[in-house]
């Protein structure tokens, strides 16, 4: 058993690495670098100057910046490939065909497959070997959100012929947003830019033979480009996303349009979004998501006085309509840059944080009509959002049809917890709006009793999915709601547990498909370790009577101890199964599995003898007995 000095002494260091992290009061994070962010931008830029050339200056200093830019770029894209000869999303993630040809295209675009002949061989015989553009389109399958854009950086790099990409209709654009849902467009709701730019771009190098087409699509040229000019945030990056606006910049660029307003937005957007070391992430930040994530893990020892960033998280609400989405009022994004767009996901979060800081800290109680009008906004957007299956979506109502649109177990179990903490001044809508949505965590719980999240992935596991994160999302919800007797989360506590690794940790699910990799993380620990909590007493005992729960704090007590517990791991999904890495996820995580652990062990009893930081009050008076058994 872990004695509840080491648990305290771990606990205490995790949260002083999470509250240092802290810029300007809040959490910005960090998100990993992307090589397929860092190829779409080298692609863009180098489309920018070819259609610039007699245009501009050759020795112009703009020239020079972006020169220097698609050098850097390059530069750390030759230092990632894998020994496979492709490249994976992050330098953590494994070789895949998508980003492999983004990387190729942007190569070939950038003048480099003559001076790097032995890279790009390589490179080739890794997308041959694994079926090239069939691939890519299998690997999508009716989704063309992100296989046409790929298609299309290819065909502008001259790989493959203009054939191969998808015509997208982009004159439904021009229709009211509100139709965009009764379409049944291709593309998600969040890539309407991408639909515009790229089905441009396919038009001007591909129009269609019949004529009846050709004539209404050249019509809708200016008015979806006014849409485009329309959806573009501040920032001039479409989702604070260097990927999709990258997309954008190119399909417009190749078209004669780089000096349009969209173009030199989207220029900006990607020159200012650099890192130090060449490469592109996939967004800027996920500045507000992360903050929730800290001020609820931090919750968990019940003192957040000198958290204060409760004026920051209130100013991140969306106050207005959202010219993206066309979301009402209410929601919070991601991030608080201009490109965020409120969610399903960040705004829950955002709820349980003001629960939390109104719970542990007296500064916001001193806000509390503020609160809970920012509250009652937030509350009434996700109603609102709630599909007719009883899920909830990520950004809109309705739209169903493709992966990324439709309900998540993830989403839904995060918005039931956000209106039950909140159900003391929520309408009686909500508490029907929760029923509906276990319901549908019933209804999508599979028969080994796991759920599978929306957002979240493991590149150990079959189909990439991560049933871990999904079912300890879910289990939060049954137990936040006092369901942890019910059938279903029996089911899922007793699956959780019996996907434990031999070395006390987890990974994302039952098995892996990389023998030698330690399928082991912090993330997915800390999150199956905090779920199975409530479920400790019940769960089968192993050797010298070590539960689940005991051998996973261990694991996780060790990861700190040495050090270990700051390694991230490539578990989010950024749209179309993009990976990605935050550098904030496994400490914030631990440090919530770790706090309530504390609770839970009632080890904070001890503290005053421990030596160590004292612990919240509000955990001291949840502890009714204690031992230190290390004392």
């Amino acid at each position: 058993m872990v004695d509840n000095r080491r648990l305290l002494t771990a606990y205490a260091t995790a949260r002083d690495r999470l509250r240092n992290e802290r810029i300007e009061g809040h959490w910005v994070g960090e998100l990993s670098a992307s090589a397929l962010s860092t190829a779409t931008a080298v692609s863009a830029l180098a489309l920018v100057d070819r259609a610039l050339d007699g245009k501009e200056p050759v020795a112009s200093e703009s020239r020079r910046v972006r020169a220097s830019l698609r050098r850097r770029g390059v530069d750390w894209l030759l230092q990632h490939q894998n020994p496979d000869g492709g490249w994976g999303d992050t330098d953590r993630s494994y070789s895949n065909v998508s980003t492999s040809m983004l990387v190729l295209a942007a190569l070939h675009l950038d003048g480099d497959a003559q001076r790097h002949p032995d890279v790009c061989a390589c490179a080739r015989g890794y997308l041959d070997e694994r079926g090239g553009v069939s691939s890519i389109r299998a690997r999508y399958g009716k989704d063309k959100t992100f296989a046409v854009p790929i298609l299309t950086n290819a065909a502008l790099a001259g790989l493959v012929p203009w054939r191969e990409v998808s015509a997208l209709p982009f004159e439904a654009a021009c229709l009211p947003q509100s139709f965009y849902r009764f379409l049944r467009l291709p593309v998600v709701s969040y890539a309407i830019p991408a639909l515009v730019a790229i089905g441009q771009a396919k038009y001007h190098h591909d129009p269609p033979w019949d004529p009846l087409r050709r004539v209404m699509r050249r019509a809708a040229i200016e008015p979806s480009l006014r849409v485009l000019a329309r959806m573009q945030p501040h920032s001039g990056g479409y989702l604070e996303a260097v990927p999709l606006t990258s997309f954008v910049l190119m399909s417009l660029a190749s078209t004669g349009r780089v000096e349009h307003e969209v173009s030199c937005g989207a220029l900006r957007f990607i020159e200012a979004s650099v890192r130090p070391d060449g490469s592109w992430p996939i967004d800027t930040n996920l500045a507000t998501w992360n903050t929730s994530l800290a001020i609820n893990a931090l919750a968990a020892d019940g003192d957040l006085e000198d958290v204060n960033c409760l004026d920051w998280l209130l100013s991140c609400q969306h106050r207005i309509r959202h010219p993206f989405t066309g979301a009402e009022p209410g929601g919070w994004g991601w991030s608080d840059l201009s490109g965020a767009v409120p969610d399903a996901d960040d705004t829950p979060g955002a709820l349980l944080a003001l629960a939390s800081l109104l719970r542990g800290s007296v500064a916001a109680q001193a806000s509390r009509a503020e609160i809970q009008s920012a509250v009652l906004s937030g509350a009434r957007w996700l109603l609102n959002l709630q599909n007719s299956d009883g899920g909830w979506p990520t950004f809109c109502r309705g739209w169903g049809k493709l992966p990324f649109d439709r309900s998540g177990a993830d989403l839904t179990a995060h918005a039931i917890r956000a209106l039950h903490a909140w159900r003391d001044i929520l309408p009686v809508a909500a508490s029907a709006a929760i029923e509906r949505g276990f319901r549908y965590l019933g209804r999508q719980q599979r028969e080994d009793g796991s759920w599978v999240p929306l957002w979240f992935g493991n590149q150990d596991v079959p189909a990439e999915e991560n049933p871990v994160y999904g079912t300890a999302k879910v289990l939060k919800a049954f137990c936040d709601c006092d369901r942890r007797h019910d059938a279903s989360a029996r089911r899922a506590a007793a699956w959780l547990a019996g996907v434990q690794n031999s070395d006390g940790g987890w990974g994302g699910g039952a098995a892996g498909s990389s023998p030698g990799r330690p399928r082991s993380s912090v993330e997915e620990t800390s999150l199956a370790v905090e779920s199975l909590l409530p479920f400790d007493e019940t769960l089968p005992r192993g050797p010298f009577d070590k539960g689940p729960v005991e051998r996973g704090l261990e694991w996780l007590v060790e990861s700190v101890e040495s050090g270990r517990f700051a390694d991230s791991t490539p578990i989010g999904f950024y749209f179309a199964k993009l990976w990605y890495y935050e550098r904030l996820y496994p400490v914030v995580f631990a440090v919530s599995a770790l706090g309530h652990a504390v609770r839970y062990r009632g080890a904070a009893a001890s503290r005053s003898d421990s030596g160590l930081e004292p612990v919240a009050h509000a955990v001291a008076n949840a502890v009714t007995h204690a031992t230190d058994d290390g004392a």
